[in-house]
């Protein structure tokens, strides 16, 4: 249901969420760190400045940041910046005596709205947040110890 080039774009966009304010990284940095081809990136990262969700800047020091606060940029939006969710709102058969959906549509575009519903709810912040509890309590399960202690 989502597209390789949505989770691309939102690797993208959580790392850029970790960068330092004030600092930029570049298309080859981003795409070695986020494991996405280079060159698929550039496109990513076009519609990403597009949709005003991320900044550009070209030069010897420049590269891609944020273009605004993490905890205002949502899933949705980056996902409607890339390829917008298709809701069903008419039969997909076209059959013009289907003027309500039929029980599968109708589950069909309830998942999607769920979906939906859930990206808008989800903040580039809150996932960052989660990701630096979740780094912290493996750092801290890591943690040599000896006899129960850490050292």
């Amino acid at each position: 249901m989502i597209s390789q080039t949505i989770e691309y774009a939102l690797r993208a966009m959580i790392y850029l969420t970790g960068l330092k304010p004030g600092t930029s990284a570049n298309s080859e940095v981003i795409a070695k760190r986020t494991k996405v081809p280079k060159g698929y990136l550039s496109k990513i990262l076009r519609d990403l400045v597009v949709a005003d969700l991320v900044k550009s800047q070209r030069g010897p020091n420049g590269g891609f940041c944020l273009a605004r606060d993490a905890a205002s940029i949502s899933m949705i939006d980056i996902v409607n910046a890339i390829e917008p969710i298709k809701r069903i709102t008419l039969c997909p058969l076209g059959n013009p005596a289907h003027v309500e959906l039929c029980p599968l549509h109708r589950r069909l575009d309830d998942a999607l709205a769920s979906i939906e519903r859930d990206f808008k709810l989800t903040t580039l912040a809150s996932i960052q947040e989660s990701n630096e509890q979740s780094v912290a309590q493996c750092r801290s399960l890591m943690a040599p110890t000896i006899r129960g202690k850490a050292l």
